[in-house]
């Protein structure tokens, strides 16, 4: 999912919610001693003007996070982003197969 800051002053995203998980998360993934760790990212991640994020599996991605039910592929699950500045964004995450090359449809804000 790529995020673009379409504003004149930078934001951050801060996380989200689902009715599939108690709560949404921005994490990133770094590797330790050869190890996936995955980490929330404290304080949200900051979106420049004019510039966009990549969301994707290796490196900031987004976490649901206490998941209620399990998730099928092909289903489609709706979301709220939220931003410090911008507020809440609707959006609709495709469920894909662990490692699969597709990905959402980005959306602008």
């Amino acid at each position: 999912m790529t995020i673009r800051n379409k504003g004149s002053e930078p934001d951050r995203f801060m996380g989200g919610s689902s009715d599939v998980a108690t709560h949404v998360e921005v994490h990133k993934m770094e590797m330790e001693g050869g190890v996936a760790k995955m980490r929330p990212v404290e304080g949200g991640l900051e979106i420049k003007p004019g510039d966009s994020i990549e969301l994707k599996p290796g490196s900031f991605h987004v976490m649901f996070v206490g998941l209620k039910r399990p998730l099928e592929q092909a289903q489609k699950v709706k979301g709220t982003l939220e931003f410090q500045k911008a507020g809440k964004v609707d959006v609709e995450f495709d469920v894909a197969a662990l490692g699969a090359s597709t990905a959402p449809e980005g959306h602008g804000r």
